[in-house]
């Protein structure tokens, strides 16, 4: 079924969200898709090379413009019966981004195929010319879109045997394409005198007679490079979603053994803490931490402040073994939404532990009861989550996560536009 214009750029843009340098396949497969549409012939070469008047003779009619100065500078066409003609800027046209996107188009967009004009009273092909021609012979083979090489004005040169040295020259720099010499000037001069031999040698009727056969192989020539060019942009997009699946698997993968790392890592700080501490909490006789000072021994070491020191230089201790931990993961400041005007306490150590313990009880609740100890691994695997590298590792899976979204949304896009 046909899609609606609006319908098919919306599924093109969907395609090119992915493959943005697909632009002109996309716009190709667009003109492709026109089936009944007529052959597109367009005549390619430098100015002043007899193209226009080339295309009148082949027409029958004064239909494009002919001058001794540059007249065609921008995208001409006309509609036969059997064809549509375009007549490009030349080759040589000026350099203005009008004139190039007018022969773009005409030459490598709408064309189905190129008629290759050469004057032969220019000699050999210049760099220009032979590097077009190279291109166009590449893009048949690719493409079955046919060039023509056509070689104008013969009528201007002195002798047949200056045409053979000019045609030998023009062979050993294209030897796989067919020369088509024509004289537009002997073919209207055979067409108003009724001169059938003068008409024939014009090589005119043998030129039209090769566009004929040419143009009955464009339908199978359109279906080719249409399947082509779907071939070529699923294959890109399917080649793109293994690149990402495989990327994303291993950002998964990575993912999941950082955060295994970080859990295991701090399981065995957590389990060496707590037998660091055992010879702090195991006390015989009254715990002398638990024995507050008074006024009178407030400026005195008293044995529950050296209890005290100690059970603060344990947590101390257990902290920097922790915080040790977090700095190898990159776990160390806040999130920007925790963070206060006091830099010092802007870490996760403080935002978690706090800053110090008095008490045995106090030791015990946080790294020896399973409650403390589950509560530690959940605040730091929090924090640890809120890492730059594991934000940033996060975004990296969610972009990659919309990207394989946007080629599924492409394949399926692709494949509304081939079945229209």
């Amino acid at each position: 079924m046909e899609m609606a214009v609006n319908d098919v750029e919306r599924t093109a843009n969907d395609v090119l969200a992915v493959l943005p340098a697909r632009a002109h396949d996309m716009a190709r497969l667009h003109i492709l898709a026109r089936h009944e549409a007529k052959p597109t012939v367009t005549v390619i070469g430098k100015y002043n090379h007899g193209k226009s008047r080339l295309l009148n003779e082949l027409m029958g009619s004064d239909i494009f413009a002919v001058a001794d100065r540059r007249e065609t500078v921008a995208l001409a066409e006309h509609v036969q019966q059997e064809a549509r003609w375009l007549d490009a800027p030349g080759l040589d046209a000026d350099v203005a981004q009008a004139d190039d996107d007018h022969s773009h188009r005409a030459t490598w967009l709408e064309t189905d195929i190129r008629l290759f004009v050469h004057a032969a009273k220019e000699g050999e092909l210049d760099a220009v010319e032979r590097d077009l021609l190279q291109v166009l012979r590449a893009d048949q083979k690719r493409t079955l879109r046919q060039t023509l090489f056509v070689l104008t004005q013969v009528d201007q040169l002195s002798d047949d045997a200056h045409v053979d040295k000019v045609v030998a020259a023009i062979r050993v720099q294209s030897t796989d394409l067919a020369l088509h010499l024509v004289s537009a000037s002997r073919h209207r001069q055979g067409v108003e005198q009724g001169k059938q031999l003068l008409i024939q040698k014009s090589g005119i009727p043998a030129l039209q007679e090769a566009l004929r056969k040419a143009m009955a192989g464009v339908p199978w020539a359109r279906v080719h490079e249409s399947n082509l060019l779907f071939g070529e942009i699923q294959d890109e997009l399917l080649s793109l979603q293994v690149t990402e699946e495989l990327r994303n698997e291993a950002l998964c993968a990575l993912q999941e053994r950082q955060r295994l790392e970080f859990d295991d890592g701090l399981l065995a700080v957590l389990d060496k803490v707590q037998d660091d501490l055992q010879p702090v909490l195991d006390v015989s006789g009254p715990d002398q931490a638990l024995v507050p000072d008074s006024f009178e021994n407030m400026f005195k070491l008293t044995a529950g402040k050296r209890e005290r020191a100690h059970i603060q230089i344990a947590y101390s201790r257990a902290c920097i073994a922790i915080n040790a931990h977090l700095v190898r993961h990159g776990v160390v400041g806040l999130p920007q939404a925790q963070q206060t005007s006091v830099r010092s306490l802007d870490t996760v150590m403080v935002a978690v532990m706090g800053v110090s313990v008095k008490y045995r009880d106090d030791l015990r609740r946080i790294f020896c009861d399973p409650e403390g100890r589950a509560r530690l691994a959940q605040d730091f695997g929090r924090y640890f989550e809120w890492s730059e590298d594991r934000v940033s590792l996060a975004r990296q899976l969610a972009d990659g996560a919309a990207r394989l979204a946007d080629i599924d949304k492409a394949l399926a896009a692709l494949h509304r536009l081939e079945r229209s």
